[in-house]
């Protein structure tokens, strides 16, 4: 199964980061109307929950060929990082403005190089650094309101230290992708996700109804679990045990890019200057990242 994935070309991996990115830019429209129906904490419960038992279902003879004590301690660690960044996620929006919230969580993208240096030894190249910059400075263009006004509040900090954590699930992915299947993992992060969303959701919020939950609730739901979670997050780890780190980050904020692009479409958001210019910074930032590396290549291999 490796072997089979190395054999497909890094762009398709690379474009299918980019539509798990798109498909997570929907979910802001998805889930605004879903949350008129339920608490967060419980929407990301069930969410969870839902794609979990899909996945165990579907991949079964993976996990039960895969599946050992170190797959479940390195999916257990994936899991935990991915569970508390979206708790912190859930807490710092109590605390500070959605378009803060977007921008700061989405400054993983800028910790990535950092991180995997860190921990890989990685030194990041100057394009990956170049490129995460741009792409900061883009999806602030697109999150800020007027002023570009930034107090850094308690949310706010909460936030960015949810923006490490996803960071840092980007960099230990690309890490035990090498030595272990990365579906099993990826089955196995879920389930312990599911299982921090379930345990803060009974003890924060009230339980749901389900009596009140209509069709359009289901709607959504069924877009969050299996587009979303049990397609894109698959997506992104088996990508991501692919495309390298940095590179990996950068597509996936291009999310913020497919919010507005939606947000315009469904709900008539006003398409101005600053947004345009967010765009086209980001989209600098991703061929900075591809472009900048593969020249450098060329003329090293013509010298």
């Amino acid at each position: 199964m490796e072997t089979k994935r190395a054999l497909i070309p890094a762009w398709v991996w690379k474009a299918a980061l980019t539509l798990a990115a798109a498909i997570w830019g929907g979910v802001y429209v998805v889930a605004k109307g879903a949350l008129d129906d339920i608490s967060p904490l419980w929407l990301l419960a069930l969410r969870f929950l839902a794609t979990a038992a899909i996945l165990a279902v579907t991949f079964r003879r993976t996990l039960r060929a895969h599946v050992d004590a170190d797959h479940l301690r390195k999916g257990c660690i994936l899991g935990a990082i991915s569970g508390l960044g979206f708790m912190l996620q859930f807490a710092g929006l109590a605390d500070t403005t959605p378009g803060k919230s977007a921008f700061l969580t989405a400054t993983y993208c800028v910790f990535v190089p950092f991180l995997n240096w860190a921990l890989a030894r990685r030194r990041p190249e100057s394009s990956h650094v170049l490129a995460a910059l741009l792409a900061l400075v883009g999806i602030g263009f697109i999150s800020f309101g007027q002023g570009f006004a930034l107090v850094l509040a308690r949310g706010d900090a909460v936030t960015l230290g949810c923006a490490l954590l996803f960071g840092l699930h980007i960099v230990y992915v690309a890490r035990y992708a090498r030595d272990h299947d990365i579906v099993a993992l990826t089955v196995v992060q879920i389930a312990v996700t599911a299982a921090i969303a379930l345990v803060c959701a009974l003890a924060f919020e009230p339980v749901p109804n389900p009596a009140a939950l209509g069709a359009d609730f289901w709607g959504a739901f069924a877009y969050l679990v299996l587009l979303s979670s049990c397609f894109a997050m698959m997506v992104q780890n088996v990508a991501q045990s692919i495309v390298e780190p940095a590179t990996a980050a950068l597509l996936l904020s291009l999310e913020s890019v497919f919010a507005v692009i939606f947000s315009v479409v469904f709900y008539h958001e006003q398409l101005t200057a600053r947004l345009i210019a967010g765009f086209a910074l980001i989209f600098a930032a991703v061929l900075v990242s591809e472009a900048l590396p593969a020249l450098r290549e060329r003329v090293r291999q013509g010298s």
